[in-house]
Parts: structure tokens; sequence; C-alpha cells
């Protein structure tokens, strides 16, 4: 159990990692918080966008839409490598996921399969959102994916936490397919690598 930390830690937490930070309007104050408590977290959960254009899509992810307002995430990871901080705090974008998945991210070990959605993952993840079609088929730039890397290895790190505490969206909630173009163990054993470094 770990409480979130404060956004200037979050901050330089990131650029301790070598990420390349862009930071987007008032992201410190920027959350859902007002909808529901923030920590204790527990993990790292990675997305697509189903988007295109890094403007658009950093746009897209801190304003949110009516049906889903934002942030929709505490980072956008554009294709370039920069990682965009467009929230802190509570974020829509994990939604109702499996109490399962959360009990093994908490022990870090292997996922079981998410067949229900009855736990809260907003409140319980840091979440990034990857600039991508996620249609198999729009490439992942090797600096995007380094970033992403570099991302997850970083709270881990600050946290404590092991490769074990990034997940997929695809793996919290059933029905989801994100992220699509690379694996989520092949992420995890790059994760692995750098927090032995």
């Amino acid at each position: 159990m770990a409480p979130p930390m404060s956004a200037g830690a979050f901050l330089d937490t990131l650029r301790a990692e070598g990420v390349t930070v862009v930071e987007v309007g008032d992201w410190q104050h920027h959350n859902r918080n007002h909808k529901g408590p923030w920590g204790p977290v527990h993990g790292v959960m990675i997305h697509h966008t189903v988007t295109s254009g890094s403007e658009r899509t950093v746009k897209l992810c801190r304003a949110g839409y009516p049906e889903l307002p934002g942030p929709l995430c505490h980072g956008v990871i554009t294709k370039d490598g920069r990682v965009h901080l467009v929230g802190y705090g509570r974020a829509n974008h994990a939604g109702l996921g499996d109490d399962e998945v959360l009990r093994a991210v908490i022990a870090e070990r292997g996922l079981p399969l998410d067949n229900e959605a009855n736990t809260d993952g907003n409140r319980h993840f840091y979440g990034f959102e990857c600039e991508n079609l996620g249609d198999g088929e729009d490439p992942w730039p090797q600096e995007q994916l380094t970033a992403v890397e570099r991302v997850a290895a970083a709270l881990c790190r600050h946290h404590g936490w092991t490769e074990r505490s990034v997940i997929g969206h695809r793996e919290w909630q059933p029905g989801k397919v994100d992220p699509r173009g690379f694996t989520m163990p092949w992420l995890r054993e790059r994760i692995a690598e750098r927090l032995k470094g």
C-alpha cells in the first residue's frame, strides 16, 4: 500500500529516470478528486489512445469529452517519446476492473484473467495514454517505447515495486484491448532490466 507521491515528487521522479517531460497547463491540480479518493496507489496502467496527431491527442486527454471528462490519464506519451503531463490525482483512465487482478498486482504475482468489473481502478493506478491508433498496424517508434519503459520504471523504483506492478488496460477490464502493438510481458521484461540498473 502506497500513498500517491506529491505532484512535485512525481515530476522529479520521471526526470530522474531520463523522461522528457512537457508540463501542460496547471496539470498538478487538474484531476477528478471530487468524484472519489485518489490512493492508495498500487501500480501503473498503460493504454493506447486510438488517436493520431500529438497536439490533438494531448488536448483530448487533458479535457476529455462530454461522456468522460478529463483528465483521461496522468501523462500522454507521444510518438516522439515526450511525456505530456495533463493531470495529477484521480483521472478517468482505468474505470472498473477485476478485484482479483488488483490483488495480484498488490502481491506482485502473475495476473489472473480479468473476468469482472467490480473495483475502482481510477483510485489505485497511475495512468499513461500512448499515442497510437491501436489497430495493430500503427507503428510504435523506439523513442515512444523507451519512454513507456522509463515512466513505468520510474514509478516502480520510487515506490519499491517490481515490474509486476505494471499492467495494460486489457489486463484490468474485460473487453479492453489496449495497449495493442506490443505485449505486456515483453514490456515488463524491459522494465525489469531497467530496474536492475
